[in-house]
């Protein structure tokens, strides 16, 4: 398999220093400024990111290196783009973060505003085509037009923005995972089929081995069934050789909570994540659960969840994302410990060929480890599938993912609420 070529540009260890007699009186190095200071991370083409900044009073003092506040991800196209000529009064594109103090937002109905301490900018350059580990920038600098004031220093930040290489494999299922379709990498215009999904919603017999998981007897009527509850419904993925090598199936049905005819928090329907046990033939390990429920709102909101398994004797769960995707136009599930549960930064993804025991594995650099694209209810999703090289050591690997994807893409389905009625056109919906 081979990847595309992605740049991670990281910017972390923030650090403020504000000269004045308030900072003085501060006992510890570094610590949250009682008026916040925040900062808008900004860069062409990309949504805005804020991210706090906390001060430091002491001059020895420096930030955690180690520490990120914000990432982009950018592929050739994003490069490309980045890197062309711009309009006459912003002819190169620039990397900025801005510096506030205070808090955005009102009180007792008066509005609060705001200031801005200062700005720092870093133009792009041919480096950043280059597709080597660079460092940017690391260190303090003022910011801020006057940077002298009656003799005295001004604000200065402390930043460390960085280039990484990236790669990731890219794959998409060929239609919806309803109609088990290829799914095949991406690489350029070349579509090369890797895996088959197969899709079914009913009640497993008791020769497949997935059997073992399942609970409660099977309803005289299926259709009766899907009125009230959702279950019954499994993905298997296929290598070329046909070969079962990754599945996924709901475990806790997705129910309709007391009171309101869709899937609640307090009663999130849940799937489970699975691959062959490398130690007996023709069964399955956990790997990972998914929990999705409807958050309801002006625009309602499907939330997935998911926590990797241990195959330790404690049985733990390590929860890795959590992510909100618009119910109607759909949008991208990810597990990156950049931008969500820091905890999990130094926590391996087990492989499906590895023990599991998370223990028994090297720490997993932070960062990227999968995203999920996909459409919302009612519409043809072909779910479009990123992963990070450096969690993918062999082709079962990557299957276990596009298990995870395809039980996400359901989810928006399966959270739908139970009164509503689609049009005849969208054949697929469940």
């Amino acid at each position: 398999m081979d990847p595309q070529a992605f740049i991670r540009l990281s910017i972390g260890s923030l650090g403020l220093r504000i000269p004045g007699p308030a900072l003085n009186a501060a006992k510890s190095g570094i610590h949250a400024v009682p008026s916040p200071c925040s900062c808008e991370i900004r860069l062409r083409g990309f949504p805005v990111q804020t991210s706090s900044v906390p001060l430091v009073s002491s001059p020895e003092a420096t930030p955690d290196s180690h520490s990120i506040a914000s990432s982009f991800y950018l592929e050739e196209s994003d490069l490309k783009a980045l890197l062309a000529p711009g309009c006459f009064y912003a002819p190169h594109a620039c990397l900025e973060i801005v510096v506030f103090t205070g808090r955005k937002g009102s009180h007792c109905g008066v509005g609060i505003k705001r200031q801005q301490i200062g700005t720092f900018k870093l133009e792009v350059g041919p480096e950043w085509g280059e597709k080597k580990p660079v460092i940017l920038f690391h260190g303090w600098i003022g910011i801020g037009k006057n940077k002298q004031e009656s003799g005295k220093p001004g604000a200065e930040l402390h930043l460390r923005v960085k280039l990484d290489p990236d790669p990731r494999y890219v794959f998409q299922f060929e239609d919806v995972a309803t109609s088990s379709p290829q799914i095949v990498q991406l690489q350029g215009t070349i579509k090369q089929p890797i895996f088959s999904c197969k899709f079914s919603r009913d009640r497993v017999s008791q020769v497949d081995p997935l059997s073992t998981y399942w609970s409660g007897s099977a309803d005289s009527s299926e259709q009766e069934t899907e009125r009230r509850e959702r279950k019954g419904w499994k993905v298997k993925i296929h290598d070329l050789s046909g070969s079962a090598v990754a599945a996924a199936f709901i475990t806790t049905p997705f129910v309709p909570s007391t009171g309101c005819d869709w899937v609640a928090r307090s009663n999130p329907g849940a799937w489970l994540i699975v691959r062959p046990d490398a130690c007996r033939p023709e069964s399955w390990q956990p790997w990972g659960k998914l929990e999705a429920w409807r958050e309801r709102g002006i625009r309602d909101s499907i939330c997935c969840r998911f926590h990797l398994l241990s195959e330790g004797q404690d049985g733990g769960e390590l929860l890795m994302s959590e992510i909100f995707i618009n119910a109607e136009k759909g949008g991208e599930f990810f597990i990156d410990t950049d931008r969500q549960v820091r905890a999990a930064a130094t926590t391996p993804i087990p492989s499906p060929q590895s023990s599991g025991d998370f223990a028994a594995l090297a720490p997993a650099v932070g960062g990227f480890v999968m995203s999920c694209r996909v459409q919302g209810e009612g519409k043809s999703s072909k779910p479009l599938v990123q992963l990070a090289i450096r969690h993918i050591t062999c082709v079962e690997d990557a299957a276990i993912f596009m298990a995870l994807a395809a039980a996400v893409d359901l989810s928006i389905e399966a959270c739908r609420p139970f009164r509503r009625k689609f049009r005849r056109g969208n054949c697929h919906s469940l």
